[in-house]
């Protein structure tokens, strides 16, 4: 597509959201614009099964509103998509008509297999995960999908949601024994069809939506988690029934002031934690996975990327948008650094004191692609601006302790400040993983050294160690290296204290 902006509705049972993204000059992707309406269209069915006029009307407001805003960002083109509330409705095609007769947009009404397989995409490019079932709990559907290998193998739409099952059985949100007990049941008789959700037990079950983000939220409120991201958030079975009864007796009024619930989300959250705890018995999964993004995501993908939505590499698209979104930094310098540090890693990795973990590359290779990012707000304190960027980014394929590993990599300047940068983080990290920053951490600041004229001098680099030296014999174009020589020697003290090996940079001898 040329267009540089780009419009997403997506008209769900429970609330009509919008995002608008943005392709930059130099081709990153981000979010601009966004906003939320809660609509209940699931909840204003009337007993002829179509939506009543009045809602129609809202729908009508809310999508002009949206237009309004995609023109005032001049965006190029809009895609409106609805689900199981109008997907449902006995008047779906008077819906579809109006909107386009009164506010000018088309809507595509999804099935129930579309909307699984935009759920999917998005949350396939943004977790780094190879199998599972994935669970999208709307107002007046519940979508389930099975994936292995990163790819979609099955999936099926049922319609019951959090809006029309709490409009059936609960009591002012609340769900009695017996109102559950009739809910499962219900569940029960739709699913009973599907024989192959219960045939490949031992997965994980992520969900997308409402409910799932919820549910973390709330979690996270009453842990005082320091980390301020719900996407890949895991939950335990345990810890979920424990919440469920929590919130089961509390009336709507009340449960308005619960930590980290919002108030549109208190009426309907009991009613969708029962649909999510049946399915998880009967999947028979492991554990819970909240993933952030859903349908909007991968309808974006979808248009934007028509060829090939799906990335196989979800951290490394993640690491070079974000690095595009900050061009500051020279590109071929960071180019070389990240070169550099992956040499010296595959070099020194064997020889630390401490076992590096498997993942440990990868940390590295992150860093070194982002550590210059914060420049982008202010040159003389770069490094602790890119430590703020990289823990606030969406830096996909990277679990949360793993994200404050990287950005104390890329930020690294010494132990001690060290300390006071991930203090906040601590209940996240283990025991290990200072020295893992400091290890890590040291190696970057000497592939920094190495290119500290951002000349890209070194063409090649053969690295021997012998009697605690670390020789670093460079080939170069002809540029002098004096530069790079008095930064690595400045260096020296720092990284033997974590390498137990003084680097030393020269000229082969010929």
């Amino acid at each position: 597509m040329k267009e540089q902006r780009l419009g997403i509705i997506d008209i769900g049972s429970n609330s009509i959201r919008l995002a608008v993204y943005e392709r930059t000059a130099n081709g990153a992707h981000r979010v601009i614009d966004g906003s939320k309406r809660p609509a209940r269209l699931s909840g204003s069915i009337d007993n002829e099964g179509r939506l009543r006029p009045e809602k129609i009307d809202e729908l009508i407001d809310i999508m002009n509103h949206y237009r309004l805003i995609c023109a005032h960002h001049r965006t190029g083109y809009i895609r409106a998509v609805a689900t199981a509330a109008i997907r449902n409705a006995a008047n779906r095609d008077e819906i579809v008509e109006r909107v386009l007769e009164e506010a000018g947009l088309t809507i595509e009404v999804l099935s129930g297999e579309e909307e699984a397989r935009f759920g999917f995409l998005g949350m396939v490019n943004t977790l780094d995960v190879r199998e599972g079932f994935l669970i999208d709990i709307g107002g007046g559907s519940t979508e389930i999908s099975l994936f292995r290998d990163r790819t979609l193998v099955q999936s099926v739409s049922f319609p019951i949601g959090c809006v029309n099952m709490s409009q059936y059985l609960a009591n002012d949100g609340t769900l009695s024994d017996q109102a559950l007990s009739e809910l499962e049941g219900t569940v029960e008789h739709t699913i009973r069809k599907e024989a192959w959700l219960s045939w490949t037990p031992g997965l994980p079950l992520i969900g997308v939506g409402g409910t799932v983000r919820a549910l973390s939220k709330v979690d996270q409120a009453d842990n005082k988690y320091a980390f301020p991201l719900t996407h890949n958030y895991t939950i335990s079975s345990s810890r979920t029934d424990e919440l469920f009864e929590q919130l089961r007796p509390i009336p709507t009024d009340k449960r308005n002031k619960f930590p980290g619930l919002s108030k549109d989300r208190a009426d309907v959250i009991v009613s969708g934690l029962a649909i999510l705890r049946y399915f998880f018995r009967k999947l028979q999964a492991t554990h819970y996975l909240v993933c952030g993004a859903g349908l909007r995501d991968g309808l974006f993908y979808d248009t934007r990327f028509p060829n090939q939505p799906r990335m196989d590499d979800v951290l490394g698209y993640s690491v070079r948008n974000l690095s595009l979104l900050h061009p500051e930094a020279p590109r071929p310098h960071m180019m070389q650094v990240n070169r550099l540090a992956m040499q010296l890693f595959e070099y020194l990795s064997p020889k630390a004191q401490l076992e590096l973990p498997e993942r440990a590359s990868r940390w590295l290779d992150t860093a070194s692609s982002l550590y210059r990012i914060g420049a982008s707000i202010d040159y003389y304190h770069y490094a602790k601006h890119s430590f703020y960027l990289i823990v606030n980014s969406h830096l996909n394929g990277l679990s949360h302790r793993e994200m404050v590993l990287v950005a104390a990599i890329a930020s690294f300047k010494g132990k001690s400040r060290l300390r006071q940068q991930i203090a906040e983080y601590r209940e996240l990290l283990e025991e290990s993983d200072l020295e893992y920053i400091t290890l890590l951490g040291t190696l970057l600041q000497l592939a920094i050294a190495l290119d500290r004229t951002e000349t890209q001098s070194i063409g090649r680099l053969a690295i021997h160690s012998m009697q605690g030296t670390l020789k670093l014999e460079a080939l170069t174009s002809g540029s002098p290296l004096d530069v790079e020589r008095a930064e690595v020697e400045e260096l020296s003290k720092d990284f033997n204290k974590a390498w137990q090996l003084t680097p030393v940079l020269s000229l082969p001898n010929y």
